[in-house]
């Protein structure tokens, strides 16, 4: 576990030595007109992270969001420039043939309109192992041509990494992006993870607001003084993970990453790590063959 005075600020460098924002927006299930107005929002607060996919079917609304704010003035008073926001997308599909897998990530790259993708994800395990190693390979050969900076794989389970690793890939994934949160630890893919040294970053951080009346979040949040959602997300970070809270309201944006003002003892630390009832919010394709 780790401690620190997080901020919006705060990076963590991926195993190709590339930096990430620790806190990112999540983007999953926002209204097109909503995700606009929260990516603007976001990054005025200083969030430097966003992440996406191909499912979610507004590439072209937060590339355009992104570059809209650079080029205005008005919203961009500290003099972003486009290598300040990290990007990421994922593949919509199964994983598949080469050549449909590397078609994808071009038309992604083309799409958000920002000139390359900083991450770039396998969305799930689905497909089985051929085209799981089939569709890294587009992977690689995306981040070899420059469309794509870090890659990385999503609700990958135990077997799935090790599958990967064992088929000595030329480009070590740098992300697993699978549902963490004290409700579901994930600690065996996470372990997983850390012996690769593979980044964790958690999706769901909140748990999709499920448990936020739960009596020892609710008793922890009075004695830290904090929001539930703020004790989820430093819960998140002091365990090394990279939360990706979502939002579409500007006063949640704002506090959701004002979590450096306290700091969870280990003692709490474990009692929230004891509340995992393996708790999937969605979906959670990590056992799948």
């Amino acid at each position: 576990m780790s401690s620190g005075n997080f901020s919006l600020a705060s990076k963590v460098k991926l195993p190709n030595g590339k930096l990430m924002p620790q806190i990112q927006l999540g983007l999953y299930m926002m209204a097109p007109r909503a995700t606009t107005t929260a990516v603007t929002w976001a990054l005025a607060a200083g969030y430097r992270g966003f992440d996406n996919a191909q499912a979610y079917l507004k590439e072209k609304r937060v590339g355009r969001a992104i570059r809209d704010f650079i080029s205005t003035p008005l919203y961009n008073t500290q003099g972003l420039v486009r290598e300040d926001v990290f990007y990421t997308s994922k593949l919509a599909s199964n994983n598949t043939s080469y050549q449909v897998v590397r078609r994808s990530i071009k038309r992604s790259v083309d799409t958000c309109g920002l000139g390359y993708i900083d991450l770039f994800l396998l969305h799930s395990p689905y497909g089985g192992r051929d085209a799981r190693l089939t569709s890294w390979r587009a992977v690689e050969d995306a981040i070899d041509d420059g469309e794509v900076r870090s890659g990385g794989v999503s609700n990958y389970g135990v077997r799935h990494i090790e599958e990967l690793m064992a088929s000595n890939p030329r480009i070590l994934p740098a992300v697993n992006q699978i549902e963490v949160h004290p409700f579901n630890t994930q600690t065996a893919i996470r372990a997983t993870c850390a012996k690769y040294g593979i980044v964790v970053q958690a999706y769901a951080p909140l748990a999709r607001a499920l448990r936020m009346k739960h009596p020892t979040i609710v008793e922890l949040s009075k004695r830290y003084s904090c929001t539930p959602a703020q004790l989820l997300v430093r819960w998140s970070l002091q365990h090394g993970l990279v939360p990706l809270p979502k939002s579409v309201k500007r006063k949640r944006l704002l506090e959701n990453a004002k979590i450096g003002g306290f700091e969870i003892s280990d003692t709490d630390m474990r009692k929230m790590d004891m509340l995992d009832e393996k708790l999937v919010t969605d979906w959670d394709p990590t056992d799948t063959p």
